[in-house]
C-alpha cells in the first residue's frame, strides 16, 4: 500500500524523502480522474459542436479595465489559503499529525499564507494592468460549450465534495449526531453517489443558465464520468482508504501481510486472537498499548461479515483477498517490526472491491467510447451509462462493507438504493428518447 508518495519512492527507489508524505496518493488519483474527465468531455463537446448539436453563445464582456478591489481580494484570499496550508504542511506540521488531519485543522503557516496571497494578488494586478486601455471597451465574444469545461470541472469538484460529505453523514447519522463538527471537517468519509448527485444538480443548473443543451451535455459527460470513477478507484485501492469488501475467509495472511490459502481453522482462530479489534475496533501491540481504533465494530464475532471464495490457482491470491498493509486509514493490527507511521494490516484479507470497480468501469468506458458515434438518439448514451453504473454498483455492494437500512424487513445499503434508482432512470430515459425519436421520424 502507498498512502502517500513517500511510500512509493521508498518502495520503488529505496529513498526516504519525508517531504513526499504530504502528497496523498488518493488525492493525486482524484486529480488525475478530473483531468481525464475534462479531456474526454472537451473532446465530445467539440465533436457535437462540429455536428451542429451544440451552438455558441454571444456574451458581452468589458476589456481594458484595471483589476478591481474584489478581484485582488479574491486572489489574495485564495493565495493565503494555499500558502497557509501547503507551506504549513512543509514547515509547520507537527510530527505526530498526518497531512490529511492537518489540512482540515485550523493550523497553518501565516507567513506562507501572506506571501502567497500577496504574490497572487500582485500577479492579478500586473496581468490586468498590462491589458488596461485608456477607455475600457465592451466587446461581443462567442463562447462555445467546450470553453466552459473549466467552470464545469470546478463546479463538479466543489459540489462533488459537498455532496459526498452530505450523503456520507446521512449514511452514518448516529456518528454524525455524536460529533458533527469532527464528521463535517474530517478528511475521511466521502460517498461517491452523494458527490455525483449534488454535482449533477449544480452542473445542470449551470448549463441551463449558459444556454447549453442539457441532453447533449449529459451524453458527452457519460464516458467522462465512467473513466473518472475507474481512475478514482485506483486511488482507493492504492491508498487503502477503507472502500474495500467484506472478509474472504478462504484466505489468511502471512507474517508479511500477504494473502495465503487459509487452513481449516484459520478464520476462527484469527477472530478469537484479534477479538478486541473485531468487537471494539481496537488493536494493541505486544506491550499492550492501544495502537489503532477503527470504526468497524461488531456486536459479536458471529456478526463479522465474510464469504469464503477461493480463486483459481493460476491467478494471484491478492485478486480475491487483500489485507491492505500500510493502508492510509491505519486500520488493522500492527505489522510486527514495522515502525513506519502507516504500519497496520487487516487481520483477515478482504475482497479488493476498488480493484474490481476499476477493471469493470474501465471496460465500460471503452464500451461507451466505442458506441458514442453510432448512437444517434440524444440521451441514449447517458441512459446506457446510468444502467451500467447502477448494475455495476448494485452487484459490487453485495461484497462491500457498508451501513444498511431496515425498510419493511429489507436491508439495502444507501448505494444499493441509489444504484437501483439510477438503473430505472436510465431505462426510463432510453424509452422516452426512443419514442421521441420515432415520433420525429
Amino acid at each position: 500500500m502507498y498512502p502517500n508518495l513517500y511510500y512509493v519512492f521508498k518502495d520503488w527507489f529505496g529513498v526516504e524523502w519525508k517531504g513526499l508524505s504530504i502528497l496523498n496518493t488518493f488525492g493525486l488519483m482524484v486529480a488525475v480522474s478530473f483531468i481525464a474527465a475534462a479531456l474526454v468531455v472537451t473532446s465530445e463537446l467539440k465533436r457535437k459542436e462540429k455536428l451542429g448539436l451544440l451552438t455558441p453563445r454571444e456574451e458581452m464582456i468589458t476589456v481594458g479595465k484595471p483589476a478591481s478591489l474584489m478581484e485582488l481580494l479574491i486572489n489574495g484570499l485564495i493565495g493565503f489559503i494555499f500558502g497557509f496550508k501547503i507551506l504549513g504542511l512543509i514547515f509547520s506540521r507537527p510530527a505526530d499529525m498526518n497531512p490529511q488531519d492537518y489540512i482540515f485543522s485550523s493550523q497553518g503557516n501565516i507567513l506562507g499564507g501572506l506571501l502567497l496571497g500577496g504574490l497572487l494578488a500582485g500577479m492579478k494586478w500586473y496581468d490586468k494592468n498590462k491589458q488596461k486601455l485608456k477607455e475600457p471597451e465592451r466587446r461581443n465574444v462567442r463562447i462555445w460549450p467546450h470553453d466552459r469545461v473549466g467552470d464545469i470541472v470546478v463546479l463538479a469538484l466543489v459540489f462533488g465534495i459537498l455532496g459526498a460529505k452530505l450523503f456520507d453523514n446521512l449514511e452514518n447519522w448516529d456518528e454524525f449526531v455524536k460529533d458533527p463538527i469532527s464528521r463535517l471537517f474530517s478528511a475521511s468519509g466521502l460517498t461517491f453517489y452523494g458527490g455525483l448527485i449534488v454535482a449533477a444538480v449544480a452542473i445542470c443548473w449551470y448549463a441551463a443558465k449558459r444556454g447549453i443543451k442539457l441532453i447533449h451535455l449529459v451524453d458527452a459527460a457519460a464516458p467522462a464520468l465512467m473513466i473518472a470513477y475507474a481512475i478514482g478507484r485506483i486511488g482507493c485501492q492504492v491508498a487503502g482508504d477503507g472502500d474495500w469488501g467484506i472478509y474472504n475467509s478462504a484466505y489468511s495472511i502471512d507474517s508479511k501481510g500477504k494473502s495465503v490459502i487459509a487452513q481449516n481453522d484459520d478464520y476462527q482462530r484469527v477472530l478469537k486472537a484479534d477479538s478486541t479489534y473485531f468487537l471494539n475496533g481496537e488493536a494493541f501491540d505486544s506491550a499492550g498499548r492501544l495502537v489503532n481504533v477503527s470504526d468497524r465494530r461488531h456486536a459479536s464475532l458471529a456478526d463479522v461479515a465474510h464469504k469464503s471464495f477461493k480463486g483459481p490457482s493460476f491467478l494471484p491470491n491478492w485478486l480475491f483477498a487483500y489485507a491492505y498493509p500500510k493502508n492510509v486509514n491505519k486500520d488493522g493490527v500492527l505489522i510486527t517490526g514495522d515502525t513506519d507511521e502507516h504500519n497496520r494490516v487487516l487481520p483477515i484479507p478482504v475482497f479488493p472491491t476498488p480493484l474490481y470497480e476499476t477493471i469493470v468501469c474501465g471496460l465500460m468506458f471503452f464500451f461507451l467510447w466505442a458506441i458514442r458515434k453510432r448512437v444517434k438518439t440524444p440521451g441514449m448514451i447517458f441512459g446506457i451509462y446510468l444502467i451500467l453504473n447502477g448494475l455495476e454498483r448494485f452487484v459490487v455492494e453485495k461484497i462491500r462493507v457498508n451501513t444498511t437500512y431496515n425498510i419493511f424487513g429489507i436491508h439495502p445499503t444507501q448505494a444499493e438504493m441509489i444504484s437501483f434508482l439510477l438503473f430505472i432512470a436510465g431505462l426510463t430515459l432510453i424509452i422516452i428518447q426512443r419514442r421521441r425519436s420515432a415520433q420525429a421520424d
